[in-house]
């Protein structure tokens, strides 16, 4: 136990090292880079999860998800309830009951306890439901806000545009450096648009029925 306890520490250790390597060697690009602004080198930055946060079909989908995380929460913890039922029965009984039907029914409380470990990893595990269902609500938005950012690069001659929600360091950063809203307001009317578009097909196909 102690042996599984030290090496889960320094593997533990190992990351963090490698994360802050990571971290570091990223802050020092910064540096370095804010170094030549001088020389006419352009930089802004982004706030991702700001950005999707204002997002109003974002925000729906969130809310939708979050009720269906607070669904497979309910499954679960009824099912913790039934296992605990399921053990105090056992240990009331188990006075009555022989060494082999004892053993019985600890194997069946084993397999109800991965049952619901298992059940936990389908809902809320790295290649959970949650997970994957959220990363499929941020990808389009990652590419939109994505192709926005290069328009903007590209209109503004900005040669690097970082994401400050990222696991990029940044410890001080100028507010005229931040094009977060730019970015909101091109969403926005890319919305307008669309749905100015939508509009119009709706009362073209509205009018060609009645007449």
């Amino acid at each position: 136990m102690v042996g599984k306890l030290i090496l889960q520490l320094v593997n533990n250790s190992k990351w963090l090292i490698m994360n802050f390597k990571l971290s570091f060697a990223l802050f020092c690009f910064i540096i370095s880079t804010l170094s030549y602004a001088q020389k006419g080198v352009r930089i802004a930055y982004i706030d991702f999860n700001k950005i999707i946060e204002e997002i109003g079909d974002y925000k729906e989908a969130i809310k939708n998800l979050e009720i269906k995380a607070e669904n497979w929460n309910r499954d679960i913890e009824i099912k913790k309830m039934e296992l605990k039922s399921m053990e105090n029965q056992l240990n009331a009984e188990k006075f009555l009951l022989t060494s082999e039907l004892i053993k019985d029914r600890e194997d069946e409380l084993d397999i109800y306890r991965n049952e619901i470990f298992n059940l936990q990893n389908k809902y809320f595990g790295i290649n959970g439901n949650y997970i994957n269902q959220k990363n499929k609500l941020v990808k389009p938005i990652q590419d939109r806000v994505l192709s926005i950012v290069r328009e903007i690069a590209i209109e503004k001659k900005f040669d690097f545009v970082f994401d400050r929600s990222s696991k990029l360091i940044m410890l001080y950063s100028q507010k005229n450096y931040d094009i977060s809203e730019l970015v909101l307001r091109k969403i926005n009317n890319q919305e307008k648009i669309k749905n100015r578009k939508e509009e119009i097909e709706r009362r073209k196909k509205s009018r060609n029925k009645k007449s």
